[in-house]
């Protein structure tokens, strides 16, 4: 390689080489053409967890003549680690659990395995199989929910820590509504502990909290006023709140039956101060107009579920009226473990087409992939630092495998171009379509990890 009077010193860094794709906008409010970039060989150089620089191979390799160390990948297209809003991990011994309806199923699975977390042993061995997992599926920054227990809020952070991960997460506030085990004993020594882990984790490392009310029917009004206060004490230090809303018809009239002086689901939420910016609520799957119209004012981020809706029956997540360009509501993908069916986003983009379908909404394959990883970025408030390759962001990356099994080589061949092989291996998405996961440079593989 001829030298270059700008070549850089090689001392740790490393690279990534290969077809990629990643998002300069939003596609559902500009010309999807305009939204996305597209290598046909890109060079992604990473130092100390960053992108330090990106480009087509031959534009930039001659900068770096002593890169030794480079992850090439042919017949894959690597795109922006996947964004995960919406997840419980404590749910992951219960997936796949038979649910007739949603109450029935946190009642009869869900609360019961939650109170296995009061065990720091139990809480960080579930916290390892779970990050694991979502790792190994391209996911680099995900929301989730803990549970009441503290050890539940360390053993995620631990793991997460280890890992490289982001992971954004916090103790549950329910004291009332729940089993007496996972009842908090009170409002006040609930958010004072919940204060407690903020300032022991937020701001660690990559690791963020969250302020994370179950939902409004396993609180008592002084607990959401309290949480209120206690997330916009701290909403200036980038902390989050995270909760449930308008998931199933049935939940929507039992929140009227507690709260009938609010005029809906979304103002319970308003009128304790738990909406406004980095305020994530997953489902949202029977929203009045009046409500995106409140979630769209006050910079809220809602989590599509695609999986999960269906699985538990709740509802339909409309995302074009989400992302309606008159009020446009930020938007991401969540798996909602245990009631989502699978671990991975990337999964969830396919079950999120064919919703879409139901109501002759078909989601663009562009469009989709922008759920996984800008908007989910951006429905996190992660945009200026993840959700893109770009320089001088994290090295958060998914590496799609087009050759992951016998059958999906076959299709691709069929394909014409990276939006038909993409749409297609969305559609299948086997178990082994990722081929690799960098988080925060830090290389994961399936052959690593089994």
């Amino acid at each position: 390689m001829p030298q270059n009077p700008e070549a850089v010193s090689m001392s740790g860094i490393t690279a990534v080489r290969g077809e990629a794709v990643t998002f300069t906008a939003d596609p559902f409010l500009h010309p999807e053409e305009e939204c996305v970039r597209h290598y046909d060989d890109a060079l992604i150089v990473i130092s100390d967890g960053k992108i330090m620089d990106v480009s087509e191979y031959a534009d930039i390799a001659p900068k770096y003549p002593g890169l030794s160390v480079v992850d090439r990948y042919e017949d894959a297209l690597i795109v922006p680690g996947f964004v995960d809003c919406h997840a419980h991990y404590v749910q992951t011994s219960i997936v796949g659990s038979y649910g007739d309806t949603l109450l029935a199923w946190l009642n009869r699975y869900t609360f019961p395995e939650e109170t296995r977390f009061s065990s720091p042993e139990y809480a960080s061995l579930i916290a390892g199989r779970f990050l694991d997992r979502i790792l190994l599926r391209g996911t680099t920054t995900a929301n989730l929910f803990a549970t009441t227990y503290a050890p539940s809020v360390d053993a995620i952070f631990e793991a997460a820590r280890e890992r490289g991960m982001r992971v954004i997460s916090g103790k549950v506030l329910q004291d009332r509504n729940v089993p007496e085990a996972l009842r908090d004993p009170s409002a006040e020594e609930s958010v004072e502990l919940s204060e407690e882990l903020l300032l022991k984790w937020h701001g660690r490392g990559r690791q963020l909290y969250a302020v994370i009310p179950r939902f409004a029917p396993t609180s008592t009004p002084r607990q959401l006023e309290l949480a209120g206060e206690l997330y916009r004490k701290y909403k200036d230090a980038g902390v989050y709140m995270h909760s449930h809303l308008d998931e199933a018809e049935k939940e929507i009239r039992w929140v009227a039956e507690l709260y009938p002086d609010c005029a809906s689901y979304t103002d319970v939420y308003r009128r304790y101060g738990l909406t406004g910016e980095r305020a994530v609520f997953a489902h949202c799957c029977v929203v009045r107009p009046e409500e995106w119209q409140t979630l769209h004012d006050s910079g809220c981020g809602v989590a599509h579920c695609p999986s999960s809706n269906l699985f538990l029956g709740g509802g339909q997540f409309k995302f074009w009226e989400a992302k309606d360009p008159e009020r446009p509501v930020l938007t991401g993908m969540g798996t909602d473990i245990g009631g989502g069916t699978n671990f991975s986003v990337f999964g969830e983009l396919s079950e999120a087409y064919k919703v879409g379908m139901i109501k002759a909404q078909p989601l663009s394959i562009i469009r989709s992939l922008y759920l996984a990883t800008l908007g989910g970025a951006e429905t996190l408030r992660l945009s200026d630092r993840t959700g893109r390759i770009e320089k001088g962001y994290d090295a958060d990356l998914a590496v799609l495998d087009f050759k992951c099994n016998d059958f999906v080589e076959w299709r691709m061949q069929q394909c014409s171009n990276v939006w038909e092989r993409l749409f297609a291996l969305q559609t299948l998405h086997p178990s082994r379509a990722v081929a690799a996961t960098y988080a925060a440079g830090r290389k994961y593989t399936r052959e690593a990890h089994k």
